[in-house]
C-alpha cells in the first residue's frame, strides 16, 4: 500500500469528539481500570482454587473447570460486542459489561456449590468479553491518532500487571481472610468505573449495524470455545483421548462452518476480510506469535520459583512483580521510540529483543541473586510492554471508521486465544521434559526448555513484523513530520 492510500485510509479513522488532552487521558485511564480489574481477576483466582475445592468440599482437581467457564463464555461473547457497540451505543456497552462482569463477581462470593460459581464465571466471562474490544473501541473513538500510543499504553498495562500480581494478591487474601474477598475486591472498583464511564465516556454508535447474525455466534462460539476447550485438556489425562480429539473436529468443523457464513453477510461478526489491510494483518500475525510466548510466562515463572527454586508463594509473587513494574517504567519512552525509529523497525527489533530475554529466563538457578531476577525481569516487562503497545496502536491504522468496531472485535478474540495458546504449550513441554528426564516433578531444567520454546515462538513475530509497509503508522508515531 502506498504512502499515498496509507494516508488517505487513516483520514477514515473515527473523528473523536473534541476532547482535553486531560479528558483524553482521563479516559485511557478509565479503560485501563476496567480492563485490569478483568485482568486481575483472570488469575487471582488460581491460587485460591484449593481453599474453595475445600469449601465446596469438592475434588481440587475439578475446580480447574472454574478457570475453564470464564475463558470458554469470553470466547462465545467476544464476537458479539462490536454489533452491540454499534447497535447500542459504546458508552452504553461498556457500562453494561462493568456492570455484568460486577455482578458475576458478586454471584462468585456468594457461591457454596461448585456448579454455582461456575455459573457465577460465566456470567464474569459474559462481561469481561465486552470489556477489551469496547475499551479500545471506546478509545479510538475518543482519542485523536496521533495521542493514540499513549493511550493505548495505559490499555496494554493491564495485560501485563494483572497476570503478574494477580497470583500473589489472591495468595495472600485466602492467607490472611477469605476467598470470597478475592472477588469481593472487585465491586467497589466496578461500582466506580460504572459511574466514571457514565460522566466521562461519549456514547458513539452506527446509524445502521445491520441485522444481529445469531447462527453466526453459534458458530464462531463453538469454534472458539472447542478450540480452546481442547487445548486446556490436552495432555491433562482429564478426560479420554477421542474426547479431545472430538472437540478438535468440532471446532474445525464449525470454523469452516462461520466461514461459509461470514463469506455471504455483508457484515459478519468475525470479519476476517479485515486482514487485507497490511498494517491490521501484519499486527495480528506476528502479534499473535509474540504473545504464545509471553502468554506462558504466568504459568511457568511463577512454578519455577516455587517448585524450582523452593520459594514462598509470597516470595514468588514480589519476584514476579519486577515484570509489572518494568512495563509501568516503560510507558513515558514508547511515544518518542515510535517516533524515533518508526512501527517497522521498533518492532523487529525490540521483538526479537524481548523473546532473547525470555529465553535468558531458562538461565535461571536458584543460587542467582534476587537483585540479578530483578533486572532480567524488569527488563523483560519493558520491552513487552513496548511490543505490545506499538503492536495495538498498528492494527488500526489503516481501518476505516466504518469498520473500527470490527476490527476490535476479531483483533481482541485473536489475541485472547494467542494468549491462551502458550499456557498448554509450556506445559506441554514441561511434561515432556519431565518424563524424558524420568524426575518425579519439574527439574530446573525442564522449566529451562519450557522456556526456549516459547522464546522461540515469540521470536518469530521478528521478521513477521519486517512485512509491514515502510513508513507504516507515521501519522500515530509523529515519524511524518520528521520524515
Amino acid at each position: 500500500m502506498s504512502d499515498v492510500h496509507v494516508t488517505e485510509a487513516l483520514a477514515t479513522l473515527p473523528a473523536p469528539e473534541v476532547l482535553s488532552q486531560r479528558r483524553q487521558r482521563l479516559v485511557a485511564v478509565i479503560v485501563a481500570c476496567a480492563l485490569f480489574m478483568q485482568n486481575l481477576d483472570g488469575t487471582v483466582i488460581s491460587t485460591a482454587l484449593p481453599a474453595m475445592a475445600r469449601a465446596f468440599h469438592a475434588d481440587p482437581v475439578h475446580m480447574n473447570v472454574a478457570l475453564t467457564a470464564y475463558l470458554f463464555a469470553i470466547s462465545v461473547f467476544i464476537p458479539a460486542s462490536g454489533w452491540m457497540a454499534d447497535r447500542f451505543g459504546t458508552r452504553n456497552v461498556f457500562r453494561i459489561a462493568i456492570a455484568v462482569f460486577t455482578l458475576g463477581s458478586v454471584l462468585c462470593g456468594r457461591a457454596d456449590t461448585l456448579g454455582f460459581l461456575v455459573a457465577a464465571r460465566i456470567v464474569q466471562g459474559a462481561g469481561g468479553a465486552m470489556m477489551l474490544p469496547v475499551g479500545r473501541l471506546v478509545l479510538l473513538r475518543s482519542v485523536p491518532k496521533d495521542r493514540l500510543i499513549g493511550a493505548m499504553a495505559w490499555v496494554t498495562m493491564p495485560a501485563l500487571v494483572g497476570p503478574v500480581i494477580g497470583p500473589p494478591v489472591g495468595g495472600f487474601i485466602v492467607t490472611y481472610f477469605s476467598w470470597n474477598w478475592i472477588f469481593d475486591i472487585n465491586v467497589p472498583i466496578g461500582v466506580l468505573g460504572f459511574t466514571l464511564v457514565s460522566l466521562y465516556v461519549a456514547d458513539r454508535r452506527e446509524a445502521d449495524p445491520g441485522p444481529f447474525d445469531l447462527a453466526g455466534l453459534v458458530l464462531s462460539g463453538l469454534a472458539l470455545a472447542g478450540f480452546m476447550a481442547a487445548l486446556e485438556l490436552a495432555g491433562r489425562n482429564l478426560v479420554p483421548g477421542w474426547a479431545v480429539l472430538g472437540l478438535g473436529l468440532l471446532c474445525c468443523a464449525a470454523s469452516v462452518a462461520y466461514a461459509r457464513r461470514a463469506s455471504r453477510q455483508a457484515r459478519p461478526l468475525l470479519d476476517f476480510s479485515l486482514m487485507r489491510f497490511p498494517t491490521f494483518a501484519v499486527s495480528v500475525i506476528a502479534g499473535s506469535l509474540f504473545r504464545v510466548g509471553i502468554g506462558a510466562i504466568p504459568f511457568l515463572l511463577p512454578m519455577m520459583l516455587q517448585l524450582g527454586f523452593g520459594r514462598s508463594a509470597v516470595q514468588s509473587g514480589m519476584i514476579t512483580f519486577a515484570s509489572a513494574a518494568g512495563a509501568i517504567g516503560m510507558k513515558p519512552a514508547t511515544q518518542w521510540i515510535l517516533r524515533r525509529f518508526g512501527f517497522r523497525v521498533t518492532l523487529a527489533a525490540n521483538g526479537l529483543a524481548a523473546a532473547a530475554v525470555l529465553a535468558s529466563y531458562a538461565a535461571f538457578r536458584p543460587g542467582w541473586p534476587v537483585a540479578a531476577l530483578y533486572a532480567v525481569l524488569l527488563l523483560g516487562g519493558m520491552m513487552r510492554s513496548l511490543q505490545f503497545t506499538a503492536f495495538n496502536a498498528i492494527a488500526y491504522a489503516d481501518v476505516p471508521a466504518a469498520r473500527m468496531s470490527a476490527a476490535t472485535t476479531l483483533y481482541a478474540a485473536l489475541q485472547q486465544v494467542s494468549l491462551t495458546v502458550g499456557i498448554p504449550i509450556g506445559a506441554g513441554v514441561l511434561q515432556l521434559a519431565r518424563g524424558a528426564g524420568g524426575h518425579a516433578g519439574p527439574a530446573t531444567g525442564d522449566f529451562a526448555l519450557a522456556f526456549l520454546v516459547v522464546a522461540g515462538i515469540s521470536a518469530l513475530a521478528s521478521p513477521a513484523s519486517l512485512l509491514l509497509p515502510r513508513g507504516a503508522g507515521r501519522e500515530m508515531s509523529g515519524e511524518m513530520g520528521r520524515a
